[in-house]
């Protein structure tokens, strides 16, 4: 990354540097939507893709073949550093923790392990992939301490978050352990994938939505901000995302990270205001992309021009691909925002 003048433009956008178009990716672009991933998914578990350095290799590269996109993010789970700490996790569809977290006992039982040798099938994968993406960058990711400490609490996804809440408010020092645990195998695991190759990485904070800006502040903030600190020496640019974040987007993004990713529940020029200068990724309602193509284009353009001429944006979906979207509409809105041309 020393050389940004010649970066790829998703690099310069993170940096807010000038580029010739805006730069798109999409969470969730290597997935159930696309045939060549659901072909694969007949042969293997998800687990059993995540797992194996040459198949998430090729499921990264998938949607890089189909559709010029800007930046490839690397096929794992975010639910994947939880196995190594003890957690016993099943897919079923989706994920199942059969031996969930409840009590300060059962936070003292979780092992912290080196992401170097618990993960390293991902960092392979990292390195893998980077031979095979040429000028494409690659960007790493993991869970924020809140996305996975829910689950870890929860057993799995939830609607209402009633145990987390629960445990984070009634267990505060149970709650304070679990958060350092998580965010120290955070912070060292997406070191590790830069290491390995990754050139920007991104936390997702999927659920941290469902807090209140106090609880937020107070019970999260820190532990996000320790993971994002730790990664500001690794040379390469970090996304902070979450969902749900516009009742305390300041507090959020005051965690830390170079570029912001917001969701579609705001308006993108109104939240880069809350923000100040820094770069921001986002924010079309993932369903739109199952929208007639004049509904699409047009919420498209909207984002596009409330982005302006502001360097530092890239485009974003505000969460991941749905299920089911058509192949189609994701290729035109990754022409759409490109047929603009910025200098």
């Amino acid at each position: 990354m020393a050389n940004l003048q010649a970066a790829p433009r998703f690099i310069r956008a993170c940096k807010r540097l000038p580029v010739d178009r805006t730069p798109v990716w999409f969470m969730r672009q290597a997935g159930r939507y696309m045939k060549e991933y659901r072909e694969l998914r007949k042969k293997y578990s998800i687990l059993a893709l995540a797992k194996t350095p040459e198949l998430a290799c090729e499921v990264t590269l998938q949607p890089i073949r189909a559709m010029p996109i800007d930046a490839a993010i690397i096929f794992a789970d975010i639910l994947l550093p939880i196995e190594p700490m003890g957690a016993r996790l099943r897919f079923a569809p989706g994920p199942i923790i059969d031996n969930p977290v409840r009590s300060a006992s059962d936070v003292k039982r979780l092992k912290n392990f080196e992401p170097r040798e618990g993960l390293g099938f991902v960092l392979k994968a990292i390195t893998l992939t980077r031979r095979e993406l040429g000028a494409t960058p690659l960007i790493g990711f993991a869970g924020a301490p809140f996305t996975l400490a829910s689950y870890l609490i929860e057993g799995g996804p939830s609607d209402h978050f009633l145990k987390t809440k629960a445990f984070m408010l009634e267990q505060p020092k149970a709650w304070d352990a679990l958060m350092r645990k998580v965010r120290a195998i955070t912070a060292d695991y997406l070191k590790a994938q830069v290491e390995a190759g990754a050139q920007a990485v991104q936390l997702f904070d999927s659920w941290v939505g469902c807090l209140s800006a106090d609880q937020y502040r107070r019970c999260v903030l820190p532990h996000s901000r320790f993971v994002l600190a730790a990664l500001k020496k690794s040379g390469v640019p970090v996304i902070h995302f979450g969902t749900g974040t516009a009742g305390f987007l300041e507090d959020f993004a005051s965690a830390g990270g170079d570029v912001v990713g917001v969701d579609w529940r705001m308006d993108l020029d109104a939240a880069w205001k809350r923000i100040g200068p820094r770069a921001i990724q986002g924010n079309l309602d993932p369903t739109l992309l199952f929208a007639k193509k004049t509904v699409l284009k047009a919420a498209v353009k909207d984002i596009l021009s409330r982005a302006g001429s502001r360097k530092g944006f890239i485009f974003n979906l505000g969460h991941g691909i749905l299920p089911k979207t058509p192949v189609g509409n994701v290729e035109a809105v990754v022409d759409w925002v490109h047929e603009r041309r910025l200098n």
